[in-house]
Protein backbone atom coordinates (compact mmCIF):
# COMPACT_ATOMS: atom_id res chain seq x y z
CA UNK A 1 0.00 0.00 0.00
CA UNK A 2 1.14 3.56 -1.09
CA UNK A 3 1.83 6.04 1.59
CA UNK A 4 1.24 9.71 1.51
CA UNK A 5 3.57 11.73 3.30
CA UNK A 6 2.26 15.26 3.61
CA UNK A 7 3.28 18.51 5.04
CA UNK A 8 0.38 21.19 6.22
CA UNK A 9 2.17 24.80 6.61
CA UNK A 10 -0.56 26.72 8.98
CA UNK A 11 -1.87 24.95 12.00
CA UNK A 12 -5.31 26.69 12.44
CA UNK A 13 -8.66 25.50 12.26
CA UNK A 14 -8.22 25.24 7.86
CA UNK A 15 -4.73 22.94 8.40
CA UNK A 16 -6.03 21.33 11.49
CA UNK A 17 -9.46 20.51 9.68
CA UNK A 18 -7.91 18.84 6.35
CA UNK A 19 -5.43 16.72 8.46
CA UNK A 20 -8.58 15.54 9.96
CA UNK A 21 -10.42 14.77 6.97
CA UNK A 22 -7.73 13.31 5.33
CA UNK A 23 -7.29 10.45 7.81
CA UNK A 24 -11.26 9.78 8.30
CA UNK A 25 -11.51 9.78 4.53
CA UNK A 26 -11.98 6.50 2.47
CA UNK A 27 -8.71 6.13 0.58
CA UNK A 28 -6.46 3.42 -1.05
CA UNK A 29 -3.58 4.13 0.89
CA UNK A 30 -2.17 5.22 4.27
CA UNK A 31 -0.98 8.33 5.35
CA UNK A 32 1.36 10.39 7.69
CA UNK A 33 1.17 14.13 8.38
CA UNK A 34 3.15 16.77 9.68
CA UNK A 35 1.59 20.28 10.87
CA UNK A 36 3.87 23.24 10.77
CA UNK A 37 3.02 26.19 12.80
CA UNK A 38 5.10 29.49 13.10
CA UNK A 39 3.59 30.43 16.58
CA UNK A 40 5.14 28.53 19.41
CA UNK A 41 1.04 26.87 19.70
CA UNK A 42 -1.24 25.91 17.64
CA UNK A 43 -5.35 27.15 16.65
CA UNK A 44 -4.06 30.38 14.63
CA UNK A 45 -7.03 32.48 14.58
CA UNK A 46 -9.01 31.08 17.13
CA UNK A 47 -6.35 31.36 19.83
CA UNK A 48 -4.85 34.96 18.00
CA UNK A 49 -8.33 36.27 16.17
CA UNK A 50 -10.96 35.83 18.30
CA UNK A 51 -11.70 38.19 21.32
CA UNK A 52 -11.61 37.18 24.73
CA UNK A 53 -14.89 37.91 25.94
CA UNK A 54 -16.11 34.86 23.57
CA UNK A 55 -15.92 31.72 25.77
CA UNK A 56 -18.19 29.79 23.21
CA UNK A 57 -16.43 30.95 20.07
CA UNK A 58 -13.08 29.44 21.81
CA UNK A 59 -15.23 26.44 22.54
CA UNK A 60 -13.93 25.83 18.80
CA UNK A 61 -10.53 24.69 20.30
CA UNK A 62 -12.05 21.80 22.04
CA UNK A 63 -12.69 20.03 19.05
CA UNK A 64 -9.44 21.45 17.33
CA UNK A 65 -7.71 19.68 20.50
CA UNK A 66 -9.22 16.39 19.86
CA UNK A 67 -7.86 16.27 16.34
CA UNK A 68 -4.51 17.42 17.27
CA UNK A 69 -4.83 14.41 20.35
CA UNK A 70 -5.34 11.11 18.23
CA UNK A 71 -1.98 10.67 17.56
CA UNK A 72 -1.73 10.31 14.22
CA UNK A 73 -0.72 13.95 13.40
CA UNK A 74 2.66 15.50 14.19
CA UNK A 75 2.66 19.56 15.43
CA UNK A 76 5.96 21.24 14.81
CA UNK A 77 5.46 24.43 15.90
CA UNK A 78 7.90 27.68 16.05
CA UNK A 79 8.45 27.05 12.47
CA UNK A 80 8.93 29.71 9.76
CA UNK A 81 8.04 28.43 6.40
CA UNK A 82 10.74 29.78 4.05
CA UNK A 83 13.35 30.74 6.72
CA UNK A 84 13.26 27.49 8.93
CA UNK A 85 12.13 25.11 6.30
CA UNK A 86 11.70 25.93 2.20
CA UNK A 87 9.41 24.18 -0.55
CA UNK A 88 12.56 22.37 -1.35
CA UNK A 89 13.10 20.69 2.27
CA UNK A 90 9.28 19.80 1.94
CA UNK A 91 9.64 18.31 -1.46
CA UNK A 92 12.67 16.50 -0.10
CA UNK A 93 11.15 14.65 2.29
CA UNK A 94 7.04 14.56 1.55
CA UNK A 95 4.88 13.79 -1.05
CA UNK A 96 2.89 17.23 -0.78
CA UNK A 97 2.08 19.84 0.76
CA UNK A 98 -0.98 21.91 1.77
CA UNK A 99 -1.18 25.35 2.70
CA UNK A 100 -3.13 26.82 5.04
CA UNK A 101 -1.84 30.24 6.47
CA UNK A 102 -5.06 31.88 6.43
CA UNK A 103 -4.91 35.86 6.25
CA UNK A 104 -3.68 37.99 9.06
CA UNK A 105 -2.63 40.81 7.91
CA UNK A 106 -5.23 44.09 7.49
CA UNK A 107 -6.34 45.09 4.10
CA UNK A 108 -6.06 48.51 2.98
CA UNK A 109 -8.68 51.34 3.03
CA UNK A 110 -7.88 54.37 0.15
CA UNK A 111 -9.30 56.97 2.04
CA UNK A 112 -7.43 59.82 2.60
CA UNK A 113 -5.42 60.52 5.91
CA UNK A 114 -5.77 56.86 6.41
CA UNK A 115 -1.72 56.82 7.64
CA UNK A 116 -2.25 59.53 10.21
CA UNK A 117 -0.69 58.79 13.62
CA UNK A 118 -3.64 57.37 15.79
CA UNK A 119 -5.09 55.13 12.56
CA UNK A 120 -4.83 51.90 13.29
CA UNK A 121 -6.10 48.51 11.64
CA UNK A 122 -8.04 46.15 13.61
CA UNK A 123 -6.36 42.56 12.69
CA UNK A 124 -3.05 44.75 14.92
CA UNK A 125 -5.09 45.44 17.48
CA UNK A 126 -6.55 42.41 17.76
CA UNK A 127 -3.56 40.44 17.70
CA UNK A 128 -2.29 42.86 20.91
CA UNK A 129 -4.98 42.08 23.01
CA UNK A 130 -5.35 38.19 22.13
CA UNK A 131 -1.45 38.51 23.54
CA UNK A 132 -0.17 37.36 20.06
CA UNK A 133 3.91 37.09 21.02
CA UNK A 134 5.28 39.22 17.72
CA UNK A 135 2.62 42.39 18.42
CA UNK A 136 4.65 44.84 20.98
CA UNK A 137 3.33 44.45 24.37
CA UNK A 138 1.57 48.37 24.92
CA UNK A 139 -0.78 49.55 22.77
CA UNK A 140 -1.52 53.69 22.89
CA UNK A 141 -5.04 53.71 24.19
CA UNK A 142 -5.17 57.64 24.82
CA UNK A 143 -7.95 58.92 23.08
CA UNK A 144 -11.15 59.72 24.34
CA UNK A 145 -13.18 59.51 21.20
CA UNK A 146 -12.37 56.46 18.54
CA UNK A 147 -13.72 56.10 14.96
CA UNK A 148 -14.02 51.99 13.85
CA UNK A 149 -14.78 51.76 10.28
CA UNK A 150 -16.49 48.30 9.11
CA UNK A 151 -19.96 46.58 9.71
CA UNK A 152 -18.82 43.08 10.04
CA UNK A 153 -18.10 41.32 13.56
CA UNK A 154 -14.28 42.30 13.56
CA UNK A 155 -15.88 45.96 14.23
CA UNK A 156 -17.80 44.93 17.05
CA UNK A 157 -14.77 43.19 18.71
CA UNK A 158 -12.47 46.02 18.33
CA UNK A 159 -15.47 48.20 19.60
CA UNK A 160 -16.83 46.15 22.56
CA UNK A 161 -13.11 45.92 23.59
CA UNK A 162 -12.88 49.53 23.22
CA UNK A 163 -15.81 50.59 25.06
CA UNK A 164 -15.99 47.65 27.63
CA UNK A 165 -14.55 48.40 31.01
CA UNK A 166 -11.69 46.25 31.59
CA UNK A 167 -12.52 44.42 35.01
CA UNK A 168 -15.56 43.02 33.34
CA UNK A 169 -12.56 41.23 31.43
CA UNK A 170 -11.16 40.05 34.04
CA UNK A 171 -12.94 36.68 33.86
CA UNK A 172 -12.03 36.09 30.45
CA UNK A 173 -8.32 35.15 29.21
CA UNK A 174 -7.14 38.34 28.69
CA UNK A 175 -3.41 38.87 29.21
CA UNK A 176 -2.08 41.42 31.96
CA UNK A 177 -0.31 43.93 29.57
CA UNK A 178 -3.69 44.24 28.28
CA UNK A 179 -5.96 44.62 31.21
CA UNK A 180 -3.52 47.60 32.18
CA UNK A 181 -3.39 49.19 28.36
CA UNK A 182 -7.58 48.71 29.03
CA UNK A 183 -7.91 49.84 32.80
CA UNK A 184 -6.16 52.67 31.78
CA UNK A 185 -7.49 53.89 28.67
CA UNK A 186 -9.86 57.23 28.75
CA UNK A 187 -12.31 56.55 26.58
CA UNK A 188 -15.42 57.64 26.30
CA UNK A 189 -17.18 57.42 23.07
CA UNK A 190 -16.66 54.60 20.56
CA UNK A 191 -18.07 55.34 17.15
CA UNK A 192 -18.67 52.44 14.12
CA UNK A 193 -19.30 53.71 10.78
CA UNK A 194 -21.10 51.45 7.91
CA UNK A 195 -21.58 52.77 4.56
CA UNK A 196 -24.65 51.16 3.94
CA UNK A 197 -28.04 50.25 6.11
CA UNK A 198 -29.22 47.98 9.04
CA UNK A 199 -30.46 45.74 6.89
CA UNK A 200 -27.12 45.29 4.78
CA UNK A 201 -24.56 44.89 7.93
CA UNK A 202 -22.21 41.80 7.76
CA UNK A 203 -22.30 40.93 11.78
CA UNK A 204 -23.64 38.08 12.94
CA UNK A 205 -26.79 38.66 16.15
CA UNK A 206 -24.58 37.13 18.42
CA UNK A 207 -21.58 39.20 18.20
CA UNK A 208 -24.57 42.07 18.02
CA UNK A 209 -26.57 41.34 20.81
CA UNK A 210 -22.93 41.28 22.83
CA UNK A 211 -22.78 44.95 22.56
CA UNK A 212 -26.08 45.19 23.83
CA UNK A 213 -25.22 43.50 27.30
CA UNK A 214 -22.15 45.46 28.27
CA UNK A 215 -22.00 47.20 31.55
CA UNK A 216 -22.09 51.05 32.05
CA UNK A 217 -21.92 51.23 27.96
CA UNK A 218 -25.03 53.53 26.19
CA UNK A 219 -25.68 51.93 23.06
CA UNK A 220 -26.72 55.32 20.84
CA UNK A 221 -28.20 54.61 17.24
CA UNK A 222 -30.36 57.23 15.52
CA UNK A 223 -33.85 56.99 14.09
CA UNK A 224 -32.91 58.44 10.91
CA UNK A 225 -30.86 55.31 10.19
CA UNK A 226 -34.52 52.98 10.47
CA UNK A 227 -36.64 54.73 7.66
CA UNK A 228 -35.96 51.87 5.46
CA UNK A 229 -36.14 51.08 1.64
CA UNK A 230 -38.37 48.05 -0.35
CA UNK A 231 -35.20 46.15 -0.06
CA UNK A 232 -34.38 46.13 3.11
CA UNK A 233 -37.96 45.79 4.79
CA UNK A 234 -37.71 42.63 2.08
CA UNK A 235 -34.45 41.56 3.56
CA UNK A 236 -35.55 41.80 6.89
CA UNK A 237 -38.78 39.75 6.08
CA UNK A 238 -36.93 37.09 4.15
CA UNK A 239 -34.29 36.73 6.28
CA UNK A 240 -33.96 35.50 9.81
CA UNK A 241 -30.69 36.56 10.27
CA UNK A 242 -31.16 40.52 9.16
CA UNK A 243 -34.79 40.27 11.28
CA UNK A 244 -33.05 39.40 14.70
CA UNK A 245 -30.60 41.92 13.74
CA UNK A 246 -33.30 44.56 12.88
CA UNK A 247 -35.25 43.71 16.73
CA UNK A 248 -32.58 44.13 18.32
CA UNK A 249 -31.04 47.94 17.22
CA UNK A 250 -35.18 48.87 17.04
CA UNK A 251 -35.09 47.62 21.29
CA UNK A 252 -31.96 49.98 21.64
CA UNK A 253 -33.72 52.76 19.93
CA UNK A 254 -36.21 52.23 22.83
CA UNK A 255 -33.69 52.47 26.09
CA UNK A 256 -33.15 55.21 27.89
CA UNK A 257 -29.53 56.78 27.59
CA UNK A 258 -27.08 59.14 29.38
CA UNK A 259 -26.54 57.75 32.74
CA UNK A 260 -23.47 55.33 31.62
CA UNK A 261 -19.63 56.64 31.42
CA UNK A 262 -19.30 55.31 27.98
CA UNK A 263 -21.58 55.41 24.40
CA UNK A 264 -21.36 53.74 21.57
CA UNK A 265 -22.54 54.77 18.70
CA UNK A 266 -23.51 52.76 15.23
CA UNK A 267 -23.42 54.97 12.02
CA UNK A 268 -25.60 53.67 9.22
CA UNK A 269 -25.32 55.38 5.90
CA UNK A 270 -22.26 56.77 6.48
CA UNK A 271 -19.09 56.93 3.81
CA UNK A 272 -15.91 57.41 5.51
CA UNK A 273 -14.49 60.55 2.96
CA UNK A 274 -11.55 61.51 4.84
CA UNK A 275 -9.43 60.80 7.85
CA UNK A 276 -9.12 64.92 9.10
CA UNK A 277 -5.57 65.20 10.78
CA UNK A 278 -4.11 68.63 13.29
CA UNK A 279 -1.19 70.58 12.59
CA UNK A 280 1.01 67.84 14.14
CA UNK A 281 -0.44 64.90 12.15
CA UNK A 282 -2.42 63.26 14.27
CA UNK A 283 -6.01 62.07 13.98
CA UNK A 284 -8.40 64.97 14.97
CA UNK A 285 -11.52 64.05 13.33
CA UNK A 286 -13.60 62.15 10.85
CA UNK A 287 -15.41 63.10 7.76
CA UNK A 288 -18.21 60.99 5.82
CA UNK A 289 -21.25 61.50 3.36
CA UNK A 290 -24.37 60.40 4.70
CA UNK A 291 -25.91 57.94 2.04
CA UNK A 292 -29.25 56.51 1.13
CA UNK A 293 -30.57 53.27 -0.04
CA UNK A 294 -30.50 52.95 -4.28
CA UNK A 295 -33.74 50.63 -4.16
CA UNK A 296 -31.59 47.84 -5.07
CA UNK A 297 -30.08 46.79 -1.56
CA UNK A 298 -27.06 49.39 -2.15
CA UNK A 299 -26.03 52.85 -1.22
CA UNK A 300 -25.56 56.39 -3.35
CA UNK A 301 -24.75 59.42 -1.80
CA UNK A 302 -25.98 62.49 -0.46
CA UNK A 303 -23.85 64.93 -0.80
CA UNK A 304 -24.43 66.04 3.26
CA UNK A 305 -21.06 65.83 4.67
CA UNK A 306 -20.83 65.82 8.52
CA UNK A 307 -17.89 65.21 10.64
CA UNK A 308 -16.99 63.85 14.40
CA UNK A 309 -13.93 64.61 16.65
CA UNK A 310 -12.18 61.95 17.59
CA UNK A 311 -8.50 61.15 18.49
CA UNK A 312 -7.82 57.51 17.09
CA UNK A 313 -9.18 55.17 14.14
CA UNK A 314 -9.53 51.62 13.99
CA UNK A 315 -10.37 50.11 10.21
CA UNK A 316 -11.96 46.76 10.23
CA UNK A 317 -12.76 45.97 6.74
CA UNK A 318 -11.15 42.55 6.40
CA UNK A 319 -8.20 40.58 6.24
CA UNK A 320 -5.41 40.08 3.86
CA UNK A 321 -3.38 37.11 2.86
CA UNK A 322 0.55 37.35 3.33
CA UNK A 323 2.56 35.61 -0.10
CA UNK A 324 4.92 32.90 0.54
CA UNK A 325 8.56 31.87 -0.40
CA UNK A 326 8.42 30.04 -3.80
CA UNK A 327 4.82 30.04 -4.37
CA UNK A 328 2.39 32.09 -6.27
CA UNK A 329 0.38 35.15 -5.36
CA UNK A 330 -2.10 37.26 -5.95
CA UNK A 331 -2.04 40.36 -4.94
CA UNK A 332 -4.87 41.88 -5.67
CA UNK A 333 -7.07 39.42 -3.63
CA UNK A 334 -4.28 38.23 -1.22
CA UNK A 335 -4.97 34.11 -2.12
CA UNK A 336 -2.65 31.87 -3.80
CA UNK A 337 -4.27 31.30 -7.09
CA UNK A 338 -5.85 27.84 -7.25
CA UNK A 339 -8.52 25.75 -8.64
CA UNK A 340 -10.11 24.26 -5.94
CA UNK A 341 -7.17 24.32 -3.69
CA UNK A 342 -4.52 22.97 -6.28
CA UNK A 343 -1.65 25.75 -6.77
CA UNK A 344 -1.72 27.36 -9.62
CA UNK A 345 1.65 29.01 -11.69
CA UNK A 346 1.26 31.87 -13.83
CA UNK A 347 -0.04 30.62 -16.45
CA UNK A 348 -2.87 28.82 -14.70
CA UNK A 349 -1.18 25.35 -14.77
CA UNK A 350 -1.55 22.97 -11.76
CA UNK A 351 1.60 23.19 -10.14
CA UNK A 352 1.71 18.93 -8.68
CA UNK A 353 2.43 18.58 -5.22
CA UNK A 354 1.00 21.98 -3.98
CA UNK A 355 -2.16 22.80 -2.69
CA UNK A 356 -4.29 25.55 -0.46
CA UNK A 357 -7.25 25.48 2.16
CA UNK A 358 -8.58 28.31 4.01
CA UNK A 359 -9.13 31.88 3.91
CA UNK A 360 -5.43 31.57 1.80
CA UNK A 361 -7.17 29.93 -0.90
CA UNK A 362 -10.72 31.88 -0.86
CA UNK A 363 -9.99 34.90 0.89
CA UNK A 364 -10.97 35.85 4.34
CA UNK A 365 -14.76 35.06 4.27
CA UNK A 366 -16.91 32.26 5.75
CA UNK A 367 -16.98 30.69 9.50
CA UNK A 368 -15.93 27.14 10.41
CA UNK A 369 -18.42 25.56 8.69
CA UNK A 370 -16.79 27.02 5.30
CA UNK A 371 -13.67 25.39 6.63
CA UNK A 372 -14.65 22.10 6.19
CA UNK A 373 -16.14 22.45 3.04
CA UNK A 374 -13.06 23.81 2.09
CA UNK A 375 -10.74 21.14 2.76
CA UNK A 376 -12.85 18.39 1.35
CA UNK A 377 -12.42 20.18 -1.66
CA UNK A 378 -8.84 20.79 -1.85
CA UNK A 379 -8.47 17.09 -0.27
CA UNK A 380 -10.30 15.49 -3.03
CA UNK A 381 -7.87 16.81 -5.52
CA UNK A 382 -5.14 16.02 -3.38
CA UNK A 383 -6.47 11.77 -3.28
CA UNK A 384 -7.32 11.94 -6.60
CA UNK A 385 -3.69 13.30 -7.76
CA UNK A 386 -1.77 10.90 -6.64
CA UNK A 387 0.17 10.14 -10.31
CA UNK A 388 1.66 13.90 -9.52
CA UNK A 389 2.98 13.27 -5.40
CA UNK A 390 6.09 14.46 -5.08
CA UNK A 391 9.07 11.50 -5.18
CA UNK A 392 10.91 12.76 -2.12
CA UNK A 393 14.29 11.25 -1.49
CA UNK A 394 13.99 10.99 2.43
CA UNK A 395 10.48 10.41 3.74
CA UNK A 396 11.06 8.73 6.67
CA UNK A 397 9.58 10.21 10.25
CA UNK A 398 12.59 10.64 11.40
CA UNK A 399 14.18 13.51 8.69
CA UNK A 400 12.24 16.12 9.78
CA UNK A 401 13.31 16.74 13.48
CA UNK A 402 16.88 16.27 12.60
CA UNK A 403 16.74 18.49 10.41
CA UNK A 404 15.18 21.17 12.34
CA UNK A 405 17.74 20.01 15.07
CA UNK A 406 20.59 20.57 12.95
CA UNK A 407 19.34 24.41 11.96
CA UNK A 408 18.78 24.94 15.83
CA UNK A 409 15.22 25.37 15.20
CA UNK A 410 13.75 25.75 18.74
CA UNK A 411 10.47 23.81 17.36
CA UNK A 412 8.30 22.89 19.96
CA UNK A 413 5.67 19.79 19.60
CA UNK A 414 2.44 18.72 20.99
CA UNK A 415 3.68 17.26 24.65
CA UNK A 416 5.00 21.15 24.46
CA UNK A 417 1.99 22.50 23.83
CA UNK A 418 0.47 20.31 26.43
CA UNK A 419 2.90 21.99 29.31
CA UNK A 420 2.37 25.30 28.11
CA UNK A 421 -1.60 25.25 27.87
CA UNK A 422 -1.41 23.32 31.08
CA UNK A 423 0.84 26.39 32.51
CA UNK A 424 -1.67 28.92 31.42
CA UNK A 425 -4.25 27.59 32.83
CA UNK A 426 -2.49 27.17 36.07
CA UNK A 427 -1.65 30.45 36.22
CA UNK A 428 -5.40 31.50 35.81
CA UNK A 429 -6.28 29.30 38.75
CA UNK A 430 -4.16 30.93 40.83
CA UNK A 431 -5.08 34.03 40.01
CA UNK A 432 -7.76 36.39 42.66
CA UNK A 433 -10.46 36.20 41.18
CA UNK A 434 -9.70 32.99 39.35
CA UNK A 435 -9.77 33.06 35.47
CA UNK A 436 -10.21 30.99 33.24
CA UNK A 437 -6.68 31.15 31.57
CA UNK A 438 -3.63 33.48 31.88
CA UNK A 439 -2.12 33.56 28.33
CA UNK A 440 1.80 33.59 28.18
CA UNK A 441 2.75 36.36 25.62
CA UNK A 442 6.24 36.74 24.84
CA UNK A 443 7.80 34.03 22.38
CA UNK A 444 11.08 33.07 23.92
CA UNK A 445 8.59 32.34 27.05
CA UNK A 446 6.15 29.70 25.54
CA UNK A 447 9.40 27.91 23.66
CA UNK A 448 11.24 27.72 27.62
CA UNK A 449 7.97 26.56 29.19
CA UNK A 450 7.22 23.78 26.03
CA UNK A 451 10.61 22.61 25.56
CA UNK A 452 11.19 22.32 29.52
Amino acid sequence: MTKLRLAIVGAGPAGIYAADLLVKAERHFDVSIDLFEQLPAPYGLVRYGVAPDHPRIKGIITALREVLDSGVIRFFGNVRYGVDITLDDLKKHYNAVIFSTGAVRDASLNVPGIDLEGSYGAADFVSWFDGHPDVPRTWPLDAQSVAVIGNGNVALDVSRILAKHADDLLVTEIPTNVYEGLKASPVTDVHVFGRRGPAQVKFTPLELRELGEMNDVDMIVADEDFELDDASKAAIESNKQVFVINKVLNQWRERPVGQASRRLHLHFYAKPLEIVGDADGRVSAIRYERTKPDAAGGVVGTGEIREIPIQAVYRAVGYFGSPLDGIPFDEHHGVIPNHEGQVLDDHNEVIPGVYATGWIKRGPVGLIGHTKSDAMETLSHLVRDQANWWSPADPSEEAMPALLSSRGVAYTDLDGWHKLDQHELALGAADTPPRLRIKVVPRDEMIDISRA
